[in-house]
């Protein structure tokens, strides 16, 4: 039997982040794997499930406007708008 804790039902997402470095970007957990998803291009820096990232980019396609303002506002020290989780 194992020890270890089964992964969430859906990952976590860290949309924007004030001290971010470019290019645009988010964060997300998925258990014990992270990645961090090209806003723009989708490029995938990390390791996930395929079923993970699938609702990722799902959510990215939902909310890519959303948070290239955020990102915006960031760059410009502004406060972010909420953006919608991973349904």
């Amino acid at each position: 039997m194992s020890n270890s804790a089964s992964p969430p039902a859906e990952p976590e997402v860290y949309p924007v982040n004030y001290n971010d470095h470019e290019p645009p970007h988010f964060h997300a957990r998925y258990g014990e794997q992270e990645v961090i998803i090209g806003i723009v291009s989708g490029m995938v820096t990390g390791q996930m499930s395929k079923r993970a990232l699938h609702m990722l980019f799902e959510w990215l396609e939902m909310r890519r406007e959303d948070l290239m303002e955020d990102w915006r506002l960031a760059r410009e020290r502004k406060s972010l708008k909420q953006i919608a989780p991973l349904d």
